[in-house]
């Protein structure tokens, strides 16, 4: 590699390069650390921990009844569910078994659902119970042949495990009737793989571990495969990047849904090669019992999103939380904003270093220096083995300080998605990834993200484009026509706005609404509507989206 100006600004310790190839797989990775931390405590939820030794055999079980069934290496199976003990279990016997993993939000609706699956060709999915109603509606549509059900409290042991589980289903109701038959209890799956043998599956760093499911740059919903090579090369990247982190003495938390590669990659991979104990929080929307878990924790890592750290700020509780052990927190998935930066610091004494990533590059490209030296209102500074530049429409670099669309090539970055030849194509200039983000690279080699190229709205770190939106909101009987945008929110970085002409005159907001609450998943939704005589049109009839935005800005 040649000596980029980002170098000098590398905390002490972090090398400049990582070897991709120092691990065949994911498993062997895995493997190695279980081993390692056998008796150390891997990840802790609702009170109930489990072991790294109990990981590797709970994971082992699992690919040994995975294989049981017939499902062989490049078999793709869907994990539907939140943070719980099942989650990380799930990944690695998934992955030993040499299956794909297809992460899905288990808030999808059986429309995004369906087409995830369908696109993927899942042979089987793991399902928390909470959402199976979901999956009964579309399944007679898809590949999936085996369907393994769990519950909330399935790992957290004896009398524990009934209570809870009688709890959510009978006493808080929180799971809907559903009826699939031949479905398997996710601890019967465990207990018929603990009889049977184990036969372990030679994987190479270019077998597909996730296909992780995104809007890529051109809004169409596709799968980024990121193989085991990829994610083991982020996995090391970030290592060095943590260079001061120590084995087995920190404590991370995990607020972050682990289906998002950025928790996924970060907090559990990442987090488990150092021996932390990864404090799984189920659902960080509830602040007050998320302010109780975080009291209980002397916590030394904390990675999120810019709306969780301010709505976590925002809290009455939140003087009652114990920073004092904090080494390190990062902020990814969505712009940090100054203000919320700078309170953390006042209330944690604790800085915020921004990084920057998607999901076709495993995901982390760049980050700020973790030694003090962050500077707010950037990405920071590309990862060790990774190299960034600003380019033109044509593939030029562009001359410093100029904008231009962020590229970026490393062993991190996917080799394209799946079975989509052409929109593969339209993301790379030879070796070089477009993000479809516009930036500017200062003299340090600090970057900078100025614009979107693409109209891509933002919600809460998670993708969103206008096509999804529009296409299925056309598809209300009282809609003429239909325009979506990103409007600024203080909540959630920005959030849905949509412009409708309407057919026929009675259809009303809460219409919109009920059907909006059907066909998409909470953080697509429309926050706001407005009724409009016509929408703005060049002159082949093309809707112009830029004329809504400078309407409301």
């Amino acid at each position: 590699m040649a000596d980029f100006p980002w170098y000098k600004h590398y905390p002490k310790g972090v090398a400049q390069e990582i070897n991709p190839d120092q691990y065949s797989s994911l498993v062997e990775m895995l493997d190695e650390a279980s081993k390692k931390f056998s008796s150390s405590p891997a990840f802790v939820n609702m009170d109930k921990r489990i072991s790294y030794k109990e990981m590797k055999e709970k994971a082992t079980e699992l690919a040994a009844f995975f294989q049981s069934i017939g499902l062989k290496k490049g078999d793709r199976i869907v994990v539907q569910m939140p943070n719980l003990l099942q989650y990380p279990v799930i990944i690695y016997g998934a992955l030993k078994a040499g299956l794909i993993v297809v992460n899905t939000n288990p808030l999808y609706t059986p429309r995004e659902m369906e087409h995830q699956f369908k696109d993927s060709g899942a042979r089987a999915i793991i399902i928390l119970a909470n959402f199976a109603y979901n999956l009964e509606k579309i399944i007679q549509k898809t590949n999936i042949e085996t369907v393994i059900i769990t519950e909330i409290g399935d790992l957290l042991g004896g009398f524990k495990s009934m209570v809870v589980n009688f709890a959510v289903k009978k006493i808080k109701k929180m799971v809907p009737d559903y009826h699939l038959p031949g479905a398997i209890k996710f601890n019967v799956a465990l207990k018929s793989g603990r009889s049977k043998k184990f036969t372990p599956v030679e994987l190479i760093g270019k077998d597909v571990a996730f296909l992780q499911y995104t809007g890529g740059t051109t809004g169409v919903s596709k799968g980024a495969t990121l193989t085991h090579r990829n994610i083991v090369s982020n996995i090391l990247q970030s290592k060095e990047w943590f260079v001061g982190l120590k084995e087995k003495e920190e404590v991370v938390i995990t607020a972050l849904p682990l289906y998002h590669i950025f928790a996924l990659t970060a907090n559990f991979f990442n987090m488990y090669m150092i021996g932390t104990l990864d404090v799984l929080i189920t659902n960080p929307r509830d602040m007050k019992a998320f302010i109780k878990e975080l009291k209980k924790y002397p916590f030394t890592v904390f990675l999120g999103v810019n709306t969780l750290f301010n709505g976590l700020l925002h809290q009455p509780d939140i003087s009652d939380v114990n920073f004092s052990h904090l080494k390190i927190a990062v902020a990814g998935g969505m712009a940090l904003q100054k203000p919320v930066a700078t309170l953390w610091k006042d209330k944690t004494g604790n800085s915020i270093a921004e990084g920057y990533g998607l999901s076709e590059t495993s995901p982390v490209l760049s980050c700020n220096p973790l030694n003090g030296t962050e500077r707010i209102g950037t990405i920071g500074i590309p990862y060790p083995s990774t190299e960034m530049k600003i380019m033109d429409e044509n593939g030029n670099e562009m001359p410093l300080g100029e904008p231009g669309e962020i590229c970026a090539r490393g062993p991190q970055v996917m080799p394209g998605y799946w079975n989509r030849e052409d929109e593969t194509a339209k993301c790379f200039f030879g070796e070089w990834f477009k993000t479809g983000d516009i930036g500017v690279m200062d003299e340090d080699g600090f970057f900078s993200i100025v614009d979107r190229k693409k109209d891509m709205i933002l919600v809460s770190g998670f993708n969103v484009y206008p096509n999804e939106i529009e296409d299925v909101i056309s598809g209300h009987p009282k809609v003429l026509e239909v325009a979506a945008i990103g409007i600024p929110d203080v909540n959630s970085n920005e959030a849905v706005k949509v412009f409708i002409v309407k057919k026929d005159e009675s259809l009303t907001e809460q219409e919109v609404h009920d059907y909006c609450v059907e066909n998409l998943t909470g953080y697509k939704r429309p926050k706001v509507i407005e009724f409009m005589k016509e929408l703005p049109k060049s002159n082949v009839g093309k809707i112009l989206r830029k004329n809504l935005r400078e309407a409301v800005s």
